[in-house]
């Protein structure tokens, strides 16, 4: 949620819409930091198609 500036629910709801990738270890979900990096890659594509 600090990395990517966004609240608790934001981030569930991107997990639930694919968008952001997390893995089951144990009770809490965690997001690999390959897939904020892969997010993040995702928003600078659409902005760059935005802007285009």
């Amino acid at each position: 949620m600090r990395l990517l500036s966004l609240s608790r629910s934001v981030i569930y709801e991107l997990i639930r819409s694919g968008r952001l990738r997390s893995v089951t270890q144990g009770r809490p979900g965690l997001i690999p930091a390959a897939a904020i990096a892969e997010y993040v890659a995702l928003l600078v594509r659409q902005a760059d198609d935005g802007a285009a």
